[in-house]
C-alpha cells in the first residue's frame, strides 16, 4: 500500500504539528510492515522552507512539489496546496491512501482519506474565531473532515468535541493519544541542572510554566495565584515563566509581562524566552512544581513532558487534561486564582504529596510511546483501506 502522507509541517519542525509528524513518521518507521511505502508530500512555497525530515528507511520517500500560485500570498498558497495541489501529487505518486495529518483534508479526493483533529479550539472558545477568514477557512475544513473516511483525535475530549461541533459520527472517529519523545526523562546530574539554571538566570528553587502565551493558556491567572501565596513561600520559590513570545499585544496574547508590573512582582518572576531543545529536559526536572492551569486543551503535551521528567504536575480540571494527567497530577479550577494558589500551596508545603505525584506521573507517562500512537495508526489505514 502507497499511502500520501501530507508533510507540509516538516517545514516548520519546532511547532507542535511539526514535531507530532516527526515522531509519527519515527513511530512508522519502526513497525516491521514491509508491504507499506510513504510519500512525504510537501509543498515548495514562494517563501523556501527547508524540508526537515528524520533519517528514515527507504520505505519514505519525500516529494516536494512547486506551488502554482505563488503570487498570491502565503495564505492561498497553502489553502491551493490542501484542497487541489495535494491531489494532483497523490494522483501522480499512485498513492493508495491520504493521510493529512493536521485538519487540511481536501474536500474531494479520489482515495480513501485520514484526518487528524488534533483540538476545535476555534469552535469551543468564540475569542479564537475572531477573523471572517478563519471562520471562512474552518467551516471548509469542516466539510473536508465530514467527508473523510477516518478521523483520528488525540483524546477523548477532543471526540466529544468533534461529534457535537462538526456532526461526525462516534464509529468514524478514532482516539489515538500523542506521545512523549525519550528525550524527556529525569535529569539529575547536578552539573547539568545547575548549568541550566545558570543559562536562563534561574533560582535554586522555582515553580514553572513552559508553553504559549495565547489567552487559553492562562499565563496571567498563573501570575495572580503565584502573588497570593503566602510570602514565605514566594520568598523560597521564583516563578519562572519560558516560552518564545509570540504576537504579544495582540488580543489573543495578552502581554503576561503587564501582570508581573501591576502586582509588582519584578524581583519574584523572572520570564527567560524562547528554550533550547537540549535544555527542555533538564528545566522540567529542576522545577519543584510545573504549573499548567490551560482553560483547554486537545491534549496537553507539555504536562505529559513535566511526568516523564518526574516533575509534579499542577493542571486544569478541564478539557483533555485530567484525561492525559489521570491520578498523576493536581487538578484545580483554572478559572480561579485563589484555587490554582491554595492548590499550588498544599503542593510546596508537602514533600510527600510532591514525590507521590512524581511517582505516579513517571509511571504513567510510560504508557505513552510513539511506536504505540504508530501501530495504532497503521491499524485506521488498514481498515479503511479494506473498506474502501
Amino acid at each position: 500500500m502507497r499511502i500520501g502522507i501530507n508533510a507540509l509541517f516538516l517545514q516548520k519542525p519546532t511547532s507542535g504539528m511539526g514535531q507530532h509528524l516527526l515522531h509519527l513518521l519515527e513511530g512508522l518507521d519502526t513497525l516491521d510492515e514491509k508491504d507499506q511505502q510513504y510519500m512525504l508530500l510537501a509543498p515548495r512555497f514562494r517563501r523556501a522552507y527547508t524540508v526537515r525530515a528524520p533519517q528514515l528507511s527507504d520505505r519514505f520517500r519525500e516529494v516536494e512539489v512547486v506551488s502554482a500560485l505563488a503570487r498570491l500570498g502565503e495564505n492561498v498558497e497553502q489553502v491551493y496546496w490542501e484542497q487541489m495541489g495535494i491531489v494532483a501529487a497523490g494522483m501522480r505518486e499512485k498513492i493508495d491512501l491520504l493521510h493529512c495529518p493536521y485538519w487540511s483534508n481536501p474536500v474531494w479526493s479520489p482515495w480513501p482519506t485520514v484526518v487528524t483533529v488534533h483540538d476545535v479550539i476555534q469552535f469551543v472558545l468564540p475569542e479564537y474565531a475572531w477573523r471572517k477568514i478563519s471562520r471562512l477557512y474552518f467551516g471548509m475544513v469542516s466539510v473536508a473532515a465530514r467527508r473523510a473516511q477516518a478521523v483520528i483525535t488525540v483524546s477523548e475530549c477532543s471526540k466529544r468535541d468533534i461529534m457535537k461541533i462538526i456532526g461526525l459520527p462516534a464509529q468514524r472517529i478514532h482516539v489515538i493519544g500523542n506521545a512523549v519523545d525519550p528525550s524527556f526523562h529525569p535529569v539529575l546530574d547536578a552539573w547539568l541542572l545547575a548549568n541550566v539554571r545558570e543559562r536562563y538566570g534561574i533560582a535554586p528553587r522555582f515553580l514553572l510554566y513552559f508553553g504559549g502565551f495565547d489567552l487559553r493558556k492562562n499565563v496571567p491567572r498563573i501570575i495572580e495565584a503565584y502573588a497570593l501565596l503566602p510570602a514565605d513561600l514566594r520568598r523560597e520559590y521564583q516563578l519562572v515563566i519560558a516560552g518564545r513570545y509570540q504576537h504579544l499585544g495582540h488580543p489573543l496574547y495578552p502581554d503576561p509581562r503587564e501582570t508581573v508590573r501591576r502586582l509588582g512582582l519584578e524581583g519574584s518572576v523572572i520570564f527567560t524566552g524562547q528554550i533550547r531543545e537540549q535544555d527542555k529536559a533538564a528545566l522540567y526536572s529542576a522545577a519543584t512544581v510545573y504549573m499548567f492551569p490551560s482553560l483547554y486543551e486537545g491534549f496537553g503535551m507539555t504536562v505529559l513532558e513535566a511526568m516523564a521528567c518526574g516533575t509534579p504536575v499542577l493542571t486544569s480540571n478541564l478539557s483533555a487534561l485530567p484525561e492525559v494527567v489521570g491520578d498523576a497530577g493536581a487538578l484545580v479550577d483554572p478559572y480561579g486564582a485563589e484555587a490554582i494558589s491554595d492548590k499550588l500551596a498544599e503542593l510546596l508545603e508537602s514533600q510527600s504529596t510532591r514525590e507521590e505525584l512524581s511517582r505516579r506521573g513517571l509511571e504513567r507517562a510510560r504508557h505513552f510511546t510513539w511506536p504505540q500512537v504508530a501501530e495504532q495508526t497503521v491499524r485506521v489505514y488498514r481498515e479503511i483501506a479494506s473498506a474502501a
